[in-house]
Parts: C-alpha cells; structure tokens; sequence
C-alpha cells in the first residue's frame, strides 16, 4: 500500500479496454499473465454499456444516475441542443478518481490519458484529441492537454496524434500505440501515482467483421502487445515492485444481424418533424414531439417541453406501443423503470437530466441507427461523411469506406448508408449473464474472487492507496 513517507510509493496503471471478453486472454498472454500473477474476476458494466458511461462508471463508482453520464451525446433539453463526445469532464456530477485521490492524498501525481469527456480534467496529466478548427474549414490535429505545452512536445517526438487510426475506416493499433507512447513519454521525468489509459484498439474489428472474426482475434494480440510494451517500460520507470496492473474491460461487443432505425419509425408515424437546412433535412428538436439519440444497442427518445400530463402520459403509451413488440426491441423503459434501470433520479426526467423520457434497449443481434431519412437521395451531406458531431447518435458506419458511389465534395471518401454491414454491437445488458466482461490486477488479493459491477472498481483503486 502507500505510505507517503516511502521513497517509492505504489504506482497504479489502469487500463480501460473496451470490447475486451474472458475468452480473449487466450489470444493475450501478456494480460493472461498479469491474471496469473495476481487476479481476474468476472465485470458486469453499468447500463448503457457504452463507452462514456461506462467510463464515467469505472472512474467515480457511481451509476449513471449518480454521476449523469447516460449516453455518449449530452442532450440539453432547454437549449435543445445535442453534444456528441467532446463533452468536459465537469459534465459529470460527481468526483473522478483523480479528484479523489488528490482530496485525500494531495502530494500523489494523477493522470487521464484518453478517456473521453475528460477535457480540462484536474489530473496532473491530461491528453484527449481536440482538433483545431481553422477558418477556411480545415482542421488541425491536436490534442488538449495538461500541462498545456505537452502536446507540442510530444508531437516533435511521436508525430501527431494518428486521429485517422483512432476512429474512422484506418482505424487500427497505430492510436493505441500512440497513445501508450504518448503517455510514457509523458510520465518520464514524474510517473504519476494512479494513471488511467484508454485503449481503444478492440472496439474497431469487432464491430467491422464481428467479434469472432479472425481480425478481431487478431486485434487481441496487436494489442496486447502494447500492453506489454506499456507495462515494461512502466515498470521501469517506477520499479516493477511498485508496480500495479488493472485491466478493466468496458463492455462486451456481440454480433449483430440488423439495425432498427428508431428515428424512421419515430417521423412514420408523425411524432418526428424535420427542417431544411444547407446540408439537407435535419430533425427540429424543438418542434419534434419525439425524437431519438440513437447510441449502439440502446436509445434515449426526447419528448417535446411543455406538454401537459395527460397529453405527456398518451405520448409515452404511443412509444410503448411502437416498440413493445418491435423486432430488435428487448425492453422499453419509462417512468419508475428510467429509476429503477438507475439512468434518472425521477419517474420524469428533470429538465437538467440528460436520459431520454423514454430509453430503448434492443436484442443483442440488434442495434439503433440514428438516420431519420427513407430516401437516401435525401440524407443530408454528412450522412456519408466522418462527422461524429452533427450524427444524433453514433454511426459505425464510419468505421467503411464507400466503394459504390463517389465521394462527398471536397473528401477522399464517402462512407456508405448499407446498416448491414455492421457485425458488432454493445450497450445491451444480458439479465442471464450480466458479467459480460473481465477485471484484471496483477496483485494479488486485491480484487478478489467473487464477480464485480464497475461501479466497484474505483472504490477498490482507491483503496490500493488508503484513499476514499
């Protein structure tokens, strides 16, 4: 444990994997033996199993209610504005790690190397991509980072962060690699304490080809080298007797076979309405008497303020009965059921909630596609383009490259609008088996034997340093 009178306190690199299964570690040795030397135990995510909440989840041991981080958008009901991904780390409602650790244990050294909504973090050592926008329309690569410099001088010793290898159809090892470079390089002359990293490399194959392809199998090994790379050259650094290895896995990516297109539905039936813009016909979210954030295998369906209770409950009902029955639908949650699913304090979202007034979880073979459109003459323009930005949900469609049309003015490559060709998807819980992923620590009895929820992992890091 740490005492702050040893010369060489404990050192903590947690890892936060994503799309990583049990079953991978045969394909992983350098994590299966990390497993060896100390423990593995069975992880269940916290609900949506999607990457921000489950990463707000494994960094402050709340629920998405606690903390509020319920999708990977940020939906702000009065301005009726949608934020995708670039949220700061003030979004979350409650204390990360690294501000807790700091409160109790001021002297130790902290790091938030990739998460995602942690710009402006107040760990000692920040890094997350934040692209500069420049007035004619390009965009330079950067990095937000703490201290501020650091990414200028990191860039003169790695190169830029590969943006295009850490999402999009390049996507592949060369970011993860980046970023445990990156991060070393970083932490060379002061190793921080407790240093939380994502890697992301596992979420890319599994959702291309489907998580029991050969290239996702592969991308166990590809990464797991790194891993080991990463935990060799820290241990250097900090003496591999102070060192401690967690691995947590986000969530669980399963194949899938369709996509419901939950937006579609939604204006089929009159409750969606659109506007005209520039890029084509977008939803009015102000007017619309529902819309959806469509966010893997689970959507948040936003209805319109200032309806009156009667007229709100009708509304509610109408949603049930579009999707109670609906193929790819497992469950629709609304009033008591947002609370108990443990996404909203209230039966009623608040205004300042995030969650949808009603959230749709699908089948596991299913996901939520965000487009709105039947007629693909009619997407607008960054439909078949990389804009995660503008997309009200997420699209693994970005991660192809469109080979039967040309491309959008202007770009290299369009992506393609065919939902068929995603094979993978996460964010659904399994009620039989929700232990859908796996912890790692290289310490023994540390972790235990039992199965966890994510929500401990952060209760038991802290504890590795005497902090609460």
């Amino acid at each position: 444990m740490t005492d702050a009178a040893d010369p060489k306190p404990l050192h903590v690199l947690f890892l936060s994997v994503p799309g990583l299964r049990p079953e991978d570690l045969a394909r992983m040795p350098v994590v299966a033996a990390l497993a060896a030397l100390g423990g593995k135990v069975p992880l269940a995510p916290c609900f949506p199993a999607v990457t921000c909440p489950v990463q707000a989840t494994l960094t402050t041991g709340g629920t998405p209610r606690k903390h509020g981080i319920v999708a990977n958008g940020v939906y702000d009901r009065d301005e009726h504005h949608l934020e995708m991904w670039i949220s700061p780390d003030s979004v979350h409602r409650v204390p990360r790690l690294w501000d807790r650790l700091k409160a109790s244990r001021p002297q130790l050294r902290t790091a938030a190397w990739f998460l995602l909504q942690s710009k402006h973090a107040t760990a000692d050592l920040v890094c997350l991509p934040a692209p500069k926008h420049n007035p004619d329309g390009t965009e330079t690569m950067w990095c937000h980072t703490n201290p501020e410099p650091l990414y200028a001088t990191l860039r003169e010793s790695l190169g830029d962060f590969p943006l295009h290898k850490f999402w999009g159809p390049l996507a592949g090892i060369e970011s993860s690699r980046w970023i445990a470079k990156s991060f070393l390089a970083a932490a060379k002359d002061a190793p921080p304490h407790l240093a939380v990293v994502y890697l992301p490399h596992l979420d890319y194959a599994a959702q291309r080809q489907g998580p029991d392809s050969d290239a996702a199998h592969a991308a166990c090994g590809e990464l797991d080298a790194e891993i080991g790379a990463l935990v060799e050259e820290y241990g250097r650094l900090v003496g591999p007797e102070n060192l401690v290895v967690v691995v947590a896995g986000e969530y669980r990516i399963r194949p899938v076979t369709h996509a419901v297109f939950v937006n579609r539905i939604l204006r089929d039936v009159g409750l969606l309405v659109v506007k005209d813009s520039p890029e084509g016909e977008l939803i009015d979210m102000e007017k619309s008497r529902a819309w959806a954030l469509a966010d893997h295998q689970v959507a948040h369906v936003y209805l319109k303020l200032g309806q009156a209770r009667e007229e709100r409950d009708r509304l509610v009902q109408q949603i049930h009965t579009l999707f109670d029955t609906r193929r790819g639908v497992k469950q629709v949650y609304s009033g008591t059921a947002l609370v108990g699913a443990a996404l909203s304090d209230t039966p009623v979202p608040a205004l300042a909630s995030h969650c949808g007034d009603v959230v749709l979880e699908s089948t596991p073979e299913a996901w939520f596609a965000y487009p709105w459109w039947s007629d693909n003459a009619k997407a607008p323009t960054f439909a078949r383009t990389i804009d995660i930005h503008k997309k009200p949900g997420y699209d693994p469609l970005e991660m192809f490259i469109d080979r039967t049309a040309p491309p959008p003015p202007g770009m290299p490559f369009g992506i393609p609008l065919d939902t068929n060709l995603v094979k993978g998807s996460h964010g659904a819980i399994d009620a039989d088996d929700p232990h859908e992923t796996i912890l790692v620590c290289s310490r023994p009895d540390v972790i235990g034997s039992e199965p966890l929820h994510a929500r401990d992992v952060a209760g038991i890091v802290l504890k590795l340093f005497r902090a609460k």
